[in-house]
């Protein structure tokens, strides 16, 4: 099961960890994996290439985690927390439709 962890302060999405492989399928026919990768690429590149957060990003293939952590405060804060945002929506979504296969927490700090 894939794990994706939201943190919060207050209203504001601070950041997120996503880790574990979903399990739908085996390694390169897993859509439930291959959707939550694509997504977690895209929201990442947004806010750290388009939106210029530069936001801390920890890769650990042995774990098959990755955590962004925003900074206190950025530039585009509005842009990026609609990216938060809308990476939350999509694995919800993902949630309901693979329930066995994906969980979506919201861990406030």
């Amino acid at each position: 099961m894939t794990r994706c962890e939201f943190f919060t302060e207050g209203d504001r999405i601070t950041g997120f960890s996503v880790s574990g492989h979903s399990g739908y399928a085996e390694a390169g026919a897993d859509i439930v994996c291959a959707a939550i990768s694509a997504v977690v690429t895209m929201a990442e590149a947004t806010i750290n290439d388009v939106c210029g957060a530069k936001a801390k990003v920890r890769v650990k293939d042995e774990q098959a985690r990755i955590t962004l952590t925003l900074p206190t405060s950025c530039d585009e804060e509005e842009s990026v927390q609609a990216v938060l945002a809308g990476l939350l929506l999509y694995l919800c979504n993902l949630r309901d439709e693979y329930p066995d296969h994906i969980e979506v927490i919201m861990e406030v700090q």
